[in-house]
């Protein structure tokens, strides 16, 4: 039996991936967090929420462990919280950005941090962070041009807080990766303009991208820790055979 961590489970692929565990019998429980101050309705009675979890708070990680009970094993905490403000280099928005930045690579830092202090992950447990191909600069090809400057760095960013992490963690035994989940037909996307790219793009629903990301968490370990993959391969990022050549594999290992 496994207990599942999912921040950010209301909507999107959280909201897919929190249905998924619930639905699974190897699954203990699923604790799901909501910025909201009353708990979603769940047609699950496994599935256990904390409400109040905004990422943008520096008490974040705090409240998230007191809302945890104990003693309890987090067999696998999946971040996957997020916020996409639209920029051009004309319209730089620096409250966007600075919520981009805190809610992808600040507020996960102090989560797993109060996680491990309250002994809540130890060895054997497993901490995703959900990236986006958005955040290699190896990827970013010059036919994509610029714009979105929030959005690209701050997943950058959690690209390097998960390689930090897996390095402060490897020796207790916690594994983390960074994956790229996949191009998702989501309210998120559509709020910025890219549902227009949904069919050329791949997009997929996110119940289908958390088939996916289940199944490649199930088969991650200490052996990856500190990389990016994308457990969907190459078939929804323009830029993957361009930059890295055919015939790529499926997972596939992201370059930063």
């Amino acid at each position: 039996m496994s207990n599942i961590l999912i921040v950010g489970a209301t909507k999107g692929l959280g909201a897919s991936l929190r249905n998924l565990y619930a639905s699974r019998p190897s699954t203990n429980t699923v604790f799901a967090t909501s910025r909201s101050s009353s708990e979603p309705s769940s047609p699950d009675s496994r599935v256990t929420w904390i409400p109040n979890i905004d990422l943008t708070e520096p008490d974040v990680g705090q409240k998230i462990a007191h809302g945890l009970p104990s003693p309890l094993k987090i067999s696998t905490a999946i971040i996957s919280a997020g916020y996409f403000g639209l920029e051009t280099f004309d319209t730089a928005d620096w409250e966007k950005q600075l919520t981009m930045y805190t809610t992808s690579a600040i507020g996960p830092v102090f989560i797993v941090q109060q996680l491990v202090k309250a002994s809540l992950l130890d060895k054997g447990s497993k901490v995703i962070l959900v990236s986006s191909e958005s955040g290699s600069i190896t990827l970013r090809h010059e036919s994509e041009g610029g714009g979105n400057y929030g959005h690209h760095a701050s997943k950058a960013a959690l690209n390097m807080v998960g390689k930090l992490l897996s390095l402060d963690l490897k020796e207790k035994g916690i594994a983390v990766g960074l994956v790229h989940p996949g191009f998702m037909r989501t309210e998120m996307t559509k709020g910025v303009g890219f549902d227009k790219y949904w069919d050329d793009g791949g997009a997929v629903n996110p119940d289908e991208a958390a088939e996916s990301l289940s199944t490649f968490i199930e088969d991650f370990d200490l052996s990856k820790t500190g990389q990016f993959w994308a457990p969907r391969g190459p078939r929804d990022i323009g830029t993957a055979e361009a930059v890295m050549g055919k015939n790529l594999s499926t997972p596939l290992q992201l370059p930063w």
